[in-house]
């Protein structure tokens, strides 16, 4: 593993300014985030699995401190399974934020306390170990709901401290997303996927994203101080061009900060 064991302990004690954050990569979309005392997990990958080309960065154990983690929709690599039923066995005080439409599902399969679980659907906010947590639906491929009208794929926006961060999990730009995040802004830093989308990926089982051109588009368009581009790095097949972020922002939005990730190294931000 080439990210250090303790590396929640050194997030938290990392001298850190008020309103600033701080990050690790440990592959595709999962982040471990460092926001005023605050450090959380958002769609944490970390159980091996056939064809993955970043190996698990860290055990169950070594996240069994964070405060808590955000599953943003109900896919193995977005909702490590086989983690929260380690979690749930090691036992700890981190809490688990998903969309309520899989919080049943979730409980079910992985024995968590359903006192650990907080359910949300989009537009909801809830208050989660000090951070403000708000949902907004995510158009995996499209928008999708379950039989009660609550939202199958969610992105969340963060703020504790004086920063607000964006993580949109799995999401491909639709009509209104942007006056949503809009209202919810502006952003300290926007972790959004690059890996893009089209027939041959779709017909093969990967459900597509925004690419690198729309996440840097979206970003720039809401005044983003950072794009973190993510999704990108796991499979052969689904790649995502994260030089192409750079290449495109520095044209059309100079004032964006393309900060590509560096998976298991500490990042600050911004």
């Amino acid at each position: 593993m080439g990210t250090p064991r303790d590396i929640v302990r050194r997030l938290r004690a990392l001298d850190l300014a008020l309103g600033r954050l701080a990050f690790v990569h440990l592959g595709q979309l999962g982040f471990l985030v460092r926001m005023g005392r605050t450090v959380f997990g958002c769609d944490l990958f970390l159980s091996p699995m056939r064809g993955r080309l970043v190996p698990p960065q860290l055990a169950p154990e070594d996240v069994a401190d964070v405060d808590f983690l955000v599953g943003s929709h109900d896919h193995a690599d977005h909702i490590d399974r086989p983690l929260w039923r380690a979690l749930a066995r090691l036992g700890g005080k981190a809490r688990f934020v998903v969309p309520a439409s899989v919080r049943d599902d979730v409980l079910d399969d992985t024995g968590l306390e359903p006192g650990r679980v907080t359910g949300i659907d989009a537009g909801e906010t809830r208050s989660v170990c000090g951070v403000r947590v708000t949902a907004f639906a995510a158009a995996h491929e499209r928008l999708e709901r379950d039989s009660a009208g609550r939202f199958l794929a969610l992105g969340f926006v963060m703020s504790v401290g004086g920063a607000r961060i964006c993580h949109s999990g799995d999401c491909c730009p639709y009509e209104g997303l942007g006056t949503v995040l809009s209202a919810n802004g502006p952003f300290d830093a926007m972790f959004l996927p690059v890996n893009g989308r089209d027939a041959w990926r779709l017909s093969h089982g990967f459900i597509g994203c925004m690419d690198a051109h729309e996440a840097v588009e979206l970003a720039g368009e809401l005044g983003a101080k950072a794009l973190v581009p993510g999704h990108h790095d796991m499979f052969a097949r689904n790649p995502g061009d994260v030089r192409e972020c750079v290449r495109f922002a520095k044209v059309k939005y100079p004032r964006l900060k393309v900060v590509p990730p560096r998976t298991g190294r500490m990042q600050k931000l911004p």
